[in-house]
């Protein structure tokens, strides 16, 4: 097993790096650069955007076909990690969830004509995007297939859609919307995937959200479809075919999280040890007592355990394997390494760590939400549980 980048991807990251900490970084400290949902304001993102298009460092996960960089899974891994060392990095980058997510997904699944139409603007930047799933109990959540309650019917060449979905992230400001709706009652094939633009008629943003925050650009919405209509034309793959286009965005969507968070960790355990390493307290500096030692080390222990089941995982999807049972393992042990790298990071600094000085209360509140995103931790561990079942000792193969 091979642990070292290819030499393009480690030019890329080491590009990433130095760019994350000339440009992007020194925005953390101005508050005019936040938008309100604490994210980077439109006015300092998009210069940046134009910096990283002009320096190639835009759109790594696409092909070159698709404006993209071809960078595989592995590279991805360990520059997404490089992006997100800055709470604002990924978006720079055009790399940040959904969008991110949703170009993968449309690049692997979209005719041509639909990759004109809808994958284009967004691997250039034009517009932003959302993938519209989750509804209201008793609709569906982590259980798309048996709880789906929006529903869409044939009307001759267009599809009529009727129903309520919520949290979806970036609604706010998406033009682009990838729609999954019931179309039929078999219980595997019962669901499909649409395409459809802001500027349709019928359908409403209820409202955005409030949650404990920082949010995604453009929110985390309630929508309501009230006779929406989507030509047949705008349908992704086949009729029945909307849990399949669910399993493919969501199963690397669920690692490049992982890959992003990997990197938040890291900049919590740079903030504090930063911090330990000057700061005194009886007789010494503060990494100079055992006990912050022990917290330190442990919390590195745990990012680099992270990622290591990452880069496993992201290998198994680079050779084509769909590596469920490893993308479920690095989501469940990220989130929790993300929440405890930054609750470590702010003990270490104390007041310090608590206030809005540093970007530690911003990450540890962003960190919560780790766990649930892409499907709860509870869920993962099932679907590891129904793996173990299944494959016995070979649950643990090296194949």
């Amino acid at each position: 097993m091979d642990f070292q980048l290819d030499k393009r991807s480690e030019d890329f990251r080491l590009r990433i790096r130095d760019f994350v900490d000339q440009h992007i970084l020194p925005l953390e400290t101005q508050a005019q650069a936040y938008d309100e949902g604490e994210n980077i304001a439109d006015e300092y993102l998009y210069p940046l955007r134009d910096k990283a298009r002009a320096a190639g460092l835009w759109c790594l996960q696409l092909s070159k076909t698709n404006g993209g960089q071809e960078l595989g899974t592995v590279g991805m891994a360990a520059c997404y990690e490089e992006m997100n060392r800055s709470i604002f990095g990924p978006v720079v980058f055009n790399c940040a969830a959904p969008d991110d997510g949703n170009m993968i997904l449309l690049e692997k699944t979209a005719s041509d004509a639909q990759k004109d139409r809808w994958l284009a603007p967004l691997a250039e930047g034009r517009v932003r995007s959302a993938f519209v799933m989750t509804e209201p109990a008793p609709g569906s959540g982590s259980d798309p297939a048996g709880m789906m309650r929006t529903t869409a019917t044939r009307h001759g060449d267009n599809w009529v859609i009727d129903g309520h979905k919520w949290f979806i992230t970036g609604a706010g400001v998406a033009q682009h919307f990838i729609l999954v709706a019931r179309t039929s009652d078999d219980p595997r094939k019962g669901l499909s995937a649409f395409l459809f633009d802001r500027d349709d008629p019928g359908w409403e943003i209820v409202r955005r959200i409030p949650i404990m925050g920082p949010e995604e650009h453009g929110g985390h919405c309630e929508l309501r479809f009230d006779g929406l209509e989507i030509p047949d034309a705008n349908r992704l793959l086949e009729v029945g075919d909307g849990l399949k286009v669910t399993q493919i965005r969501l199963g690397t969507a669920r690692l490049t999280h992982c890959m992003r968070w990997l990197g938040l960790a890291k900049r919590c355990l740079e903030i504090a040890a930063e911090y330990v390493s000057e700061r005194e307290a009886f007789g010494t500096t503060l990494a100079g007592h055992e006990g912050v030692q022990w917290l330190l080390g442990e919390a590195a222990m745990d990012i680099h355990v992270g990622r290591l089941l990452t880069m496993h995982a992201a290998w198994k999807l680079q050779q084509g394997d769909f590596a469920r049972k490893e993308v479920s393992m690095a989501k469940i042990a990220v989130a929790d390494i993300l929440h405890k790298a930054s609750d470590t990071a702010i003990q270490l600094c104390g007041a310090r760590g608590y206030s809005r000085d540093t970007v530690l209360e911003w990450i540890y509140r962003y960190a919560r939400c780790a766990r649930l995103v892409d499907g709860a931790s509870e869920v993962h561990k099932m679907v590891l549980s129904r793996n173990l079942l299944q494959e016995g000792n070979e649950f643990w193969s090296w194949g």
